[in-house]
C-alpha cells in the first residue's frame, strides 16, 4: 500500500477525531438526539462539530485525486509527499479551528486545497 494510500485511510477516519473533540465530556449529551445536542454547543465544542463537517467535505476531492492519480500512474514519491502534504495540512486545520484561530484555520485550509490540486497536475 502506497504512502498516499495509508494518507486516505487516515484521513477517512481522522473527522471522528473532531467528532470526539466536539463531545468531548458528553456534558447532559443526548445519544438519542446527537445532531441537536450539537446544534446547541457553544466554544470548542461547536467549533469542533465545524471543522467535523469541513473534514468530511474535504474527502472526496482528497479521495479521487489520489485514485486518478494512481490510475494514471502519476509519479508515486510526489502524489506521496503532497498527500502527507494534506494531512499535515488537516492536522493543523483542526487544531486552529479548535483553538479559535480564524486566520491560520484559513491559511492551512489553503495549503491542504493546493496540495490536492497539485496532486492532480502530476497527473
Amino acid at each position: 500500500m502506497t504512502i498516499a494510500y495509508w494518507c486516505v485511510l487516515f484521513m477517512g477516519l481522522f473527522p471522528y477525531v473532531a467528532a470526539g473533540i466536539a463531545k468531548k465530556g458528553f456534558e447532559a449529551y443526548d445519544n438519542g438526539m446527537p445532531r441537536q445536542w450539537l446544534a446547541k454547543q457553544t466554544g470548542f465544542r461547536a467549533r469542533a462539530n465545524a471543522a467535523q463537517a469541513n473534514l468530511f467535505e474535504s474527502l472526496p476531492l482528497f479521495f479521487s485525486a489520489v485514485i486518478i492519480a494512481s490510475i494514471a500512474n502519476a509519479p508515486q514519491g510526489r502524489v506521496d509527499l503532497l498527500a502527507i502534504g494534506f494531512v499535515a495540512a488537516r492536522i493543523a486545520y483542526l487544531v486552529c479551528y479548535v483553538a479559535n484561530w480564524p486566520t491560520t484555520r484559513s491559511i492551512v485550509w489553503l495549503v491542504g486545497l493546493a496540495c490536492v490540486v497539485a496532486i492532480f497536475f502530476q497527473i
